[in-house]
């Protein structure tokens, strides 16, 4: 992990080297492959489930009356759609067991 305590691709693929055994282009290519299947699975509009870590929800919002903070200004917020994270409830126990 980083200084500023970010996990990155890079900090996984060293984890696939040392726990699997894999070399480290090797555990890089699996990391990226892992990410890019969850990638497109979201792209095909599907959520993804890890199981006691949590889902990636694709959640399409409509449309809505805004506010300009600076003018006050109202404008309208085009609809969308929107990647929501919700932590399993055994990840949020762990979370709180470590803090």
């Amino acid at each position: 992990m980083t200084e500023a305590g970010t996990l990155t691709r890079a900090d996984l693929a060293e984890a696939v080297h040392r726990n699997i055994g894999l070399s480290r282009a090797e555990s890089a290519t699996m990391v990226e492959q892992i990410l890019d299947h969850m990638s497109k699975a979201l792209e095909r509009g599907e959520n993804v489930k890890i199981s006691g870590f949590g889902s990636f929800v694709l959640r399409d919002k409509g449309e809505r009356m805004g506010r300009n903070p600076k003018t006050g200004i109202e404008v309208p917020i085009a609809p969308r759609r929107v990647l929501t994270f919700r932590a399993s409830q055994m990840m949020r126990e762990r979370i709180v067991k470590a803090s």
